[in-house]
């Protein structure tokens, strides 16, 4: 695999910091995703994954980056091989997230220079990512692991940021962030789908502010 750094695709951590939260697109098409994203914006929300699984990924994230190119952080999601990590770093991803430990993906994106959030579910995988390099470890699936989970594996690995994904919803953000999560995953929770079938955009927009509250009370 071959693969080459450049120099405009540096992640913002300022922006990411504003708003630590990854709203995450899967199987949403072009033309809603242009619809979606300026509303996005002006909640305040800045950073967004598209899965590898998603029709026409590549595009949508090339869009991104050629009409958003300072306001919105945008990555492959789903990303489960050098095949995908290809496809996402040709197509100008800012970071990769997977939801499972692949050791030659992490040491691909740790050589470029590519924040790398790879996905783990027990102390063991978590440690073992970030010893791989991760930037950050999502701890996947969050659900059945509870915010006190969070809480638990800080204790011992206090130098590790993690981000839960998967059961994350405006009900438990805060008893995240209280747990010590150093960013939330959110996706079909935040991308409410009967909102976005009737394109009800003003609901839509009220439904990101509420998240965005959630995370600036913290």
């Amino acid at each position: 695999m071959q693969t080459s750094q450049r120099s405009d695709s540096a992640f913002s951590w300022p922006l990411f910091s504003r708003t630590p939260l990854i709203g995450i697109l899967r199987h949403v098409p072009q033309d809603i995703l242009e619809q979606i994203i300026p509303i996005y914006l002006d909640a305040g929300l800045t950073t967004l994954e598209v899965t590898m699984n998603s029709e026409g990924v590549e595009d949508m994230i090339r869009y991104v980056r050629q009409h958003y190119p300072t306001q919105l952080i945008v990555g492959a999601g789903t990303v489960c091989n050098q095949d995908d990590l290809q496809r996402a770093l040709d197509a100008g991803a800012q970071f990769i997230v997977t939801p499972i430990i692949n050791r030659d993906v992490i040491k691909a994106c740790v050589n470029v220079g590519i924040p790398i959030f790879p996905g783990a579910y027990t102390p063991t995988e978590i440690y073992e990512a970030w010893s791989l390099g991760a930037t950050m470890v999502k701890v996947f699936p969050a659900t059945s692991l509870g915010p006190d989970f969070i809480k638990d594996v800080k204790a011992p690995f206090s130098q590790i940021k993690l981000m839960p994904t998967g059961g994350v919803s405006l009900d438990n953000i805060g008893q995240f962030l209280w747990a010590g999560a150093d960013g939330l995953g959110v996706g079909s929770q935040l991308f409410d789908k009967k909102m976005i079938k009737n394109k009800d955009w003003d609901a839509l927009r009220r439904h990101f502010d509420s998240y965005v509250k959630a995370l600036r009370d913290r």
